[in-house]
């Protein structure tokens, strides 16, 4: 059965705005919004803490039997920095954020990573890891990069997103 509502997945970064964006297009549309890295801590969907890279080493089996339901039922706007594990088949919109060096350097700093953890995300961000990472993810015709640097590229982007979901219709 095909679903009501579109699922959109919006990746990037940490750093990039993703949250602040599923927030507002949830707010805008009545998608529900599912941060992963919380559905991560609030389930345990882990497999314990990476010293080197500073985080959680997630379950992806675990994360995406989690999200099978509600993706199958659609009507979700989901927000992770990596794609790569997610099935194609859950996702109608791709959305990968990108964000000045300096500005995600300074966003960074202020969450307090350490130098090493901001270096390392920056080097992504300037070799476009998360966009080589969608693109070979998904269809190229659902991947879409947009800019997240500035307050006015956030305000496009949830316009941009409100209107593409009141547009979409089901595949037949």
């Amino acid at each position: 059965m095909p679903r009501a509502a579109p699922n959109i997945l919006v990746c990037g970064t940490p750093g990039t705005g993703k949250t602040t964006l599923c927030q507002q297009v949830a707010e805008a549309t009545g998608l529900k919004h599912m941060n992963i890295g919380d559905l991560v801590k609030a389930q345990s969907l882990h497999s314990g803490w990476d010293d080197e890279f500073e985080c959680l080493v997630i379950d992806e089996d675990k994360v995406c039997d989690a999200l099978e339901d509600s993706m199958a039922e659609g009507g979700c706007v989901v927000d992770y920095h990596g794609c790569d594990f997610f099935p194609e088949r859950w996702f109608d919109l791709v959305v990968v954020l990108q964000t000045d060096n300096s500005v995600l350097w300074e966003r960074l700093e202020k969450r307090a990573y350490s130098q090493k953890k901001i270096q390392e995300n920056v080097q992504c961000e300037i070799m476009h890891v998360i966009v080589e990472e969608a693109t070979d993810s998904y269809r190229e015709e659902i991947v879409h990069v947009l800019q997240s640097t500035t307050p006015e590229d956030m305000e496009r982007n949830v316009e941009q997103l409100a209107a593409w979901c009141r547009t979409w219709r089901p595949a037949s």
